[in-house]
């Protein structure tokens, strides 16, 4: 598994996940890694696996929901020939390939019961046995498994094994959500777009404006840090001038005005109702002074199009429904210049 394993960020949680992987590493115990989507789990399962005694063998990596039921069992412990329709040949599974190694199981949470009982066994007695053999084999594995589900609440409803969870979570490493690593997301914009940059030719980094760094703070980030490289760098190679801060940023890609929309859905005991989109209320409790709240959003209005149309005024005019003197009005009433 060659990946860039490179850890951007200076937030305390942040630090001590790393720190706790850093630990672990050593140790010949399993090691469950859990997180968000796009919060890192591979590069601590790599850094779990270069620091240990193990870095010179084999790092083998299996996605578990990539896989269908009936395949998972053959690809984690392989087949004999004839084994099954279409076993023509003998095949190694994983936990073979991965022998004096590490095994990074990915998506642990997906795994049908019946591969969890034979992950069971191999874990505990360190033996497995092909399909269609019935000779048992030693395996000398370091499991580090990831998921971003609530394993323990799996195994009380019954859908994961207990005595499993026991067997894997001699250490647990969780991973900080972007949202709460404080300081991080402006230290990694900078990264990945310096790096686009570089990539692109650009002369000069130029840096973000004031707007789209606050934009960057505010945003959720469901997607953690795999969804701030793709918004950074799409950013990057969309701005032409790289003698002025970046403008404009697009969170969502699919955002279009000529997007497909959805089929209307029947709502249940009413065949002719269309289900109506649900929006977040405003916070108008919050609301103290009403003009200053209404010139705060006419200002991220205007500065959010002007950052879209690279601050062609003539564009933005046309694009808010403005006229030329109207939005000259409302940039100098804003104070808005083009390093905003």
């Amino acid at each position: 598994m060659e990946r860039e394993n490179q850890f951007i960020g200076q937030s305390g949680a942040f630090l001590d996940s790393v720190e706790r992987a850093s630990r672990a590493a050593p140790m010949r115990r399993p090691v469950l890694v859990i997180g968000e989507r796009g919060t890192g789990k591979e590069l601590i399962a790599e850094r779990l696996h270069r620091l240990s005694p193990r870095w010179g063998e084999p790092l083998v990596t299996m996605n578990c929901a990539a896989l269908p039921e009936t395949l998972i069992e053959a690809e984690l412990f392989g087949h004999e020939a004839g084994a099954f329709t279409g076993a023509t040949k003998a095949r190694a599974g994983r936990f073979e390939e991965a022998d004096k190694g590490t095994l990074f199981l990915d998506e642990l949470g997906t795994l049908s019961m019946g591969a969890q009982e034979r992950l069971l066994r191999a874990v505990e007695y360190g033996e497995v046995t092909r399909i269609g053999s019935s000779r048992p084999m030693k395996v000398d594995v370091r499991i580090v498994a990831a998921t971003n589900e609530d394993l323990p609440h799996k195994a009380e409803r019954g859908e994961f094994r207990s005595d499993l969870l026991d067997r894997l979570s001699f250490e647990v490493i969780t991973l900080p959500p972007l949202r709460v690593r404080e300081g991080d997301i402006a230290v990694l914009a900078d990264y990945f777009g310096r790096r686009m940059g570089a990539e692109l030719g650009w002369e000069a980094w130029p840096g973000f404006a004031d707007h789209v760094h606050q934009q960057l703070e505010d945003h959720p980030w469901p997607g953690n840090v795999r969804e701030l490289r793709n918004a950074v760098e799409r950013a990057v190679y969309r701005w032409d001038d790289w003698d002025t801060p970046i403008g404009h940023i697009v969170f969502d890609p699919f955002d279009s005005p000529w997007k497909p929309t959805p089929p209307p859905s029947r709502s249940k005991g009413t065949p002719d109702a269309k289900a109506e989109p649900q929006s977040a209320a405003p916070d108008f409790d919050s609301v103290d002074d009403l003009r200053a709240a209404v010139d705060a959003h006419e200002r991220s209005i205007v500065e959010h199009a002007l950052g879209r149309n690279r601050w062609n005024q003539r564009q933005t005019a046309k694009a808010l429904g403005l006229s030329y003197d109207q939005l000259r009005h409302c940039i100098k009433k804003h104070g808005l210049t083009d390093d905003d």
